[in-house]
């Protein structure tokens, strides 16, 4: 064969691995390993890697496994069946990865009350490659309480909700709990709390749901946000930018995501300041692109590079339902 068929081919074979590098969703694998150790509830209070935990609620509420020490990896668990949080992370140099997180509702669908996938306090927290999904409050919130300042990676993970296959305690089949894949809540001044979330899937934010404005991302108050090669897909919002008000503002730059089949793309609020959108891809059925609420003039607001997106299946990884 001539040497440029040669070389041709050999790139020709490399492509299916570095379009790979940049596709949406967790790759897996996500869960426990055989010999899957079962408990009710995990704590953790010493540095350390803890894998392969299967951590069945019960019904019981709180942090299921609450993580109070530094320099943690909490690693292929499965953690389900409560009333309360996933994980509570309450350390720094916090790892969660190739984790699945799901079905924990509280109250009941009429009556929302939160129970989220992994939350806790701003520090140096990084979740990868984690399914995060039927829960009543948010798939991960930092921090709850706004005392705590830091920073936060969502990474490569399948953040999504949708209708419950059978009944569950205050719920029914058909339901679909839970208010947004990420809701940030902060300090109201001083340093700017980090949040990177790059290549996530999220889908599923819709109507009918517990909440009257349902988003995929929240984002809000005194965050600095950096959305990268993220997927967006059945949402009622895919990603709601909130600027100035008592609690904050957020500064949101997005690059190289893609929406489909959403009401709504982008919700710009209350004059937020450097929104910055580029190259964002539209699929779909997405009936708006952009709104804003609370005032039309942002400074400092850029939108470059809006295109039409390639077929959805091209951009994601295969995930588990």
């Amino acid at each position: 064969m001539p040497r440029t068929l040669l070389l041709c081919s050999a790139i020709a074979c490399l492509l299916p691995t570095l379009h790979a590098v940049d596709l949406a969703g967790a790759p897996g694998p996500v869960g426990t390993s055989s010999g899957a150790k079962l408990v009710h509830r995990l704590e953790i209070t010493k540095p350390g890697v803890y894998e392969n935990y299967r951590v069945d609620a019960q019904g019981a509420g709180g942090n299921i496994v609450k993580i109070t020490a530094d320099d943690v990896t909490l690693r292929n668990c499965e953690i389900f069946n409560g009333t309360g949080n996933g994980v509570g992370v309450f350390g720094t140099r916090v790892v969660i990865e190739n984790c699945r997180i799901h079905h924990l509702l509280n109250g009941t669908f009429e009556k929302q009350t939160d129970a989220h996938g992994i939350t806790g306090r701003w520090g140096d927290v990084t979740i990868r490659n984690c399914d995060i999904s039927h829960i009543t409050g948010d798939c991960v919130q930092f921090d709850p309480d706004r005392k705590q300042r830091g920073s936060l990676t969502i990474e490569k993970c399948h953040l999504w909700t949708g209708p419950l296959t059978e009944d569950a305690p205050g719920f029914k089949k058909g339901q679909s709990p839970g208010e947004n894949a990420f809701d940030s809540k902060t300090p109201p001044d001083g340093e700017r709390c980090k949040l990177i979330i790059r290549q996530c899937y999220m889908h599923g934010w819709n109507q009918p749901s517990q909440i009257s404005t349902r988003a995929a991302l929240n984002l809000k108050e005194h965050i600095d946000a950096l959305i990268s090669h993220c997927v967006f897909d059945d949402n009622e919002v895919a990603i709601r930018a909130r600027g100035p008000g008592g609690r904050g503002d957020a500064r949101v730059r997005i690059e190289d995501c893609a929406i489909y089949h959403t009401l709504l793309g982008v919700r710009a609020e209350d004059k937020i300041e450097d929104l910055k959108i580029l190259r964002m891809a539209y699929g779909p059925e997405v009936k708006t692109r952009e709104e804003r609420h609370g005032g039309k003039e942002l400074p400092g607001y850029e939108n470059t590079g809006e295109h039409e997106a390639p077929p959805l299946e091209s951009l994601i990884v295969k995930t588990r339902p």
